[in-house]
């Protein structure tokens, strides 16, 4: 599944100490009776859609019935696009059931072609507009990280000089969204080799250019293992600047168990690294339904179920 299509059909839905270590899960509804049994290890975070079957086509239901299963994240790529009104009303239920809201997307209109990478003042622009314009969006549902993508190569540029371009703009994007505690979270992704950003360590080096606490990485542990593999030795190496993680396996972008990729032992790695970030469900089901949705639940028991 591309991103687009998660986009698209509003499938899915991102200040240093965030997500390595400075965000347990909140308490309000955790203390409810009964509520700590069945809360997973690992702060898991579904999306919409994922257990529509289950709990019906609301969003809010659905964050109720993940609740119920053990999970205290949820994420949003299309949060932007949801009314001002929706965007409390899922702050407010977070909030109520002691839940964290992971990422949503910065989404500028320009994030599926050549933009950033081009210099143009145009493009720049837009996403300093887009910057200022999740500030609220954050607030409302109570928002601490925000994708960005910044785009496609400009093949008619040096590879220096494109980097350079976009280093500048997301400077300027963090200067606005660094007094409000929001974080943007660079993802490197593998949907087209035309995309600008493509690996953990090309992100590394961007976000330590630009030096705030409000550029880091998001790591996407399928789109990291279609385009370089080595999911773990690199993870450590880019540490410092990753603030959220998101899971997939791969090939098929379900859920864990379903591909190649040893999840429980990511899991156990991430535990024994104390991190206590989000770590976003963003991928589809491998079955169909109810009984789908029920195999995507026991496959996280499994995953999480590592030794400690």
């Amino acid at each position: 599944m591309e991103r687009r299509k998660f986009l698209q059909h509003g499938t899915l839905a991102g200040i240093s100490a965030l997500a390595l270590g400075g965000l347990a899960n909140t308490a309000s509804a955790a203390e409810q009776p009964g509520a700590k049994e069945n809360t997973f290890r690992m702060n898991y975070a579904p999306h919409d859609g994922m257990f529509k079957n289950s709990a019906g086509g609301k969003f809010l239901d659905q964050i109720k019935f993940m609740y119920d299963q053990g999970f205290r994240a949820i994420e949003d790529n299309g949060m932007m696009h949801r009314t001002p009104a929706e965007q409390e009303q899922i702050g407010s239920l977070l909030s109520k059931l002691g839940m964290q809201m992971g990422v949503f997307v910065v989404d500028t209109g320009n994030n599926w072609k050549t933009s950033l990478a081009s210099g143009k003042q145009e493009f720049k622009d837009a996403f300093i507009k887009t910057c200022r314009e999740s500030i609220d969006v954050a607030k409302r549902c109570n928002a601490k990280w925000a994708t960005v993508v910044p785009g496609f190569f400009d093949r008619n540029l040096p590879m220096g000089i494109q980097t350079a371009h976009v280093i500048d703009a997301l400077h300027s994007g963090a200067e606005i969204l660094e007094p409000h505690g929001l974080v943007m979270v660079l993802e490197p992704l593998s949907d087209t080799p035309d995309l600008f950003l493509r690996t953990a360590e090309q992100s590394y080096e961007i976000c330590k250019a630009v030096k705030s606490p409000s550029c880091k990485i998001l790591y996407d542990i399928y789109h990291m293992q279609r385009n370089t593999g080595n999911l773990i030795p690199v993870m450590d190496m880019c540490w410092d600047e990753i603030a959220y993680i998101q899971i997939g396996d791969n090939p098929g972008r379900n859920e864990p168990g379903t591909g190649e990729i040893n999840y429980q032992h990511i899991f156990r790695h991430l535990h024994k690294k104390g991190f206590k970030g989000v770590l976003g469900m963003e991928h589809g089901n491998a079955h169909p339904g109810k009984d789908g949705e029920a195999a995507l639940i026991k496959a996280y028991r499994q995953a999480d179920a590592f030794e400690i």
